[in-house]
């Protein structure tokens, strides 16, 4: 199994001060930060497949924070948004939770409260990637499968009995199961019941 890298937290803000002091706040209890002075300063060096989560101010020069969220949403990057209001923005932050934000925090902060947003947003984070990561890798595994098994998954899918396949392919009920079998092994999945929670609500039509 791969070693994953460790999350990071990315904090976007133009103010030194709240910037480094975050920093300092996360790196305090064990966790990876990266601070950045602007939103094209991130944009330079962000690369989708790092995970973590973005500590974003919404009120920044150049580029506003929104403006950060709206420019990831459009590129199909899904890293989780804490977004930092100071007094006066909550309407622009409730704007950044319609747009995905996971949370938003406002100025002056308590340290435990943004900890507590910060490890929620990791949480979220892996859970994605996760099953992300499991959708590829069945992806990979349905890619092995030969055309007949993949006849079998089809009539399988949609609820056909053994004998209903076998009539369907000209082939034996003990045939059609040897390919089920054969079909499991390959996805690694040990029940029918198992590949129809597996592929059902994924749409497989192949």
């Amino acid at each position: 199994m791969k070693n994953m890298p460790e999350p990071t937290v990315f904090i976007v803000d133009d103010d030194a001060a709240v910037r480094d002091s975050i920093q300092e706040l996360v790196e305090s209890v064990g966790l990876q930060a990266e601070g950045y002075a602007s939103a094209f300063a991130f944009l330079d060096i962000f690369q989708p497949q790092r995970s973590g989560c973005l500590v974003l101010d919404v009120q920044m020069a150049a580029m506003s924070g929104l403006a950060l969220q709206q420019k990831l949403n459009e590129l199909g990057f899904k890293i989780p948004v804490i977004m930092l209001t100071g007094h006066g923005d909550v309407p622009m932050a409730v704007q950044a939770m319609k747009a995905g934000a996971v949370d938003f925090i406002q100025k002056p902060y308590r340290d435990q409260s943004l900890l507590d947003s910060i490890n929620a947003a990791l949480v979220l984070d892996a859970a994605a990637r996760c099953s992300s990561s499991t959708a590829e890798s069945l992806e990979h595994q349905l890619a092995t499968l030969t055309e007949r098994e993949r006849e079998v998954l089809n009539q399988t899918l949609a609820g056909s009995t053994s004998k209903e396949i076998a009539r369907e392919l000209s082939v034996s009920p003990r045939t059609v199961e040897a390919h089920r079998q054969n079909l499991l092994r390959k996805l690694g999945i040990g029940t029918v019941k198992e590949l129809m929670l597996h592929l059902v609500p994924r749409g497989r039509n192949r």
